[in-house]
């Protein structure tokens, strides 16, 4: 038999970056929360993660609120395990009202607001904040369960590194940042790696002597809100860039993964007896992801003008075209070319234990800019969010912000109903 529920004014769920910047906005105003967290803190990072994995982003990104990276390799790019510290530091510093291995099982509304179930006891609360991340669940589409049962299957939160993978061929599904690093590392491995492309988005990984994020960041495009854009949604399904964080700073695209001897076909289209088959359009993605990096380096180069950059910069540049060969494969012999396909066909959130009203008809949860359709509920950390940066970790702080105004609100409105 469950005992009395525990009462605070908001339960944050997650202690990852998200979950922790809510957290010390919430502290700043006074209101009483607690977070619940199913591991420890910044759980995924320590066990879902490959081991070479490191952060798209430049250490001098690495910012929450209160807190900006410290450390002597600002040009740098964090492994998982230094992200995972990066946090934990940070809930130390805050000394944030934390329970781990507090799993939520069931959050649903009751006459007071929110009741928050766990195995460790319920809790009530006036408002629930989502803060368990968009990366939890990946996205498997269906036609893997046409893979024949002599393919080994390995989805990306599962791989660690290429010596899990039996010998012989590799397909790997997916060419967004996940899909070429995991195409080029299991290449490296000695094994014959084939890579299934959709549509990607193409960035240098440095341009005129700066990492590209420092030309998105000051040119004020990861500042761009949502409501600016003409298809929100859209703008919401953009996949992560081909981007890598190495200490060499090198770019990580097509063309430098065909160099390696990775061989490029489209995107998976079907599964018919034993044969991958893949779409024949190849070069029009290519060419249109080539298009759309190009318009970006053109609108960087107009900025610069406009602000008279100064500093060292280099002088503008372009980069040679997606160079695919003369004829892309269309089949390929599953159990004799591949014996392993890898899924980086992206991820999804988990709000399964939300039984709420706030779906749409896809499942997905309904909200604007983070404000969810139910009075009290708000989910942070989802792409574009608010803005272009709201899934990066430097931009938890602006979203917390005007989240938390909008919350404290609800609390002053819900404390006058309930008196």
């Amino acid at each position: 038999m469950r005992g009395a529920a525990a009462r605070t004014d908001v339960v944050v769920i997650g202690a990852g970056h998200n979950g922790l910047a809510m957290s010390h906005e919430l502290a700043r105003r006074g209101v009483d929360h607690v977070v619940l967290e199913r591991g420890e803190v910044a759980h995924a990072w320590r066990t879902e993660r490959w081991d070479s994995m490191r952060l798209l982003t430049p250490n001098w990104m690495c910012r929450l609120p209160g807190r900006a990276y410290a450390g002597d390799d600002p040009d740098g790019f964090m492994r998982a395990g230094e992200v995972a510290d990066f946090v934990c530091d940070y809930a130390r510093e805050l000394s944030a009202p934390v329970l781990t291995h507090t799993p939520v099982t069931r959050v649903f509304a009751d006459d007071r607001g929110y009741r928050v179930r766990t195995p460790r006891g319920d809790w009530r609360c006036r408002a629930v904040v989502l803060a368990s991340g968009a990366f939890n669940l990946p996205t498997l589409p269906r036609i893997a369960q046409a893979v024949p049962p002599g393919v080994a299957q390995w989805q990306a939160n599962d791989y660690r590194h290429p010596q899990q993978l039996q010998a012989g061929g590799v397909l790997v599904v997916g060419a967004s940042a996940t899909g070429v690093q995991l195409a080029q590392e299991i290449r490296r491995s000695g094994r014959p790696v084939t890579l299934a492309v959709g549509e990607h988005v193409r960035l240098p990984r440095t341009y005129r002597g700066r990492d590209i994020q420092w030309w998105m960041l000051a040119s004020g495009l990861l500042d761009q809100r949502i409501e600016e854009v003409d298809d929100p949604a859209r703008a919401r399904r953009v996949p992560s860039p081909q981007l890598a964080g190495t200490p060499e700073r090198a770019t990580l695209d097509l063309n430098a993964l065909r160099a390696e001897g990775v061989e490029l076909v489209g995107r998976l289209a079907g599964i018919r007896d034993g044969l991958a088959q893949f779409s024949g359009s190849l070069r029009n993605v290519c060419t249109l992801a080539d298009l759309k990096m190009n318009r970006l380096l053109d609108a960087i180069d107009a900025w610069i003008e406009q602000h008279e950059v100064a500093g060292g910069i280099g002088g503008a540049e372009r980069f040679a075209p997606t160079d695919v060969g003369t004829a892309p494969r269309l089949k390929l012999k599953l159990g004799e070319e591949v014996r392993t396909i890898v899924w980086a066909t992206g991820f999804r959130p988990d709000h399964s234990w939300l039984d709420t009203p706030v779906f749409d008809r896809k499942g997905a949860l309904r909200h604007d800019r983070g404000i969810v359709d139910a009075p009290g509920l708000y989910v942070l950390g989802l792409p574009f969010l608010r803005r272009r940066k709201s899934s990066f970790m430097h931009g938890a702080e602006d979203d917390v912000r005007e989240i938390g105004t909008h919350l404290a609100a609800h609390l002053e409105a819900t404390a006058l109903a309930l008196n």
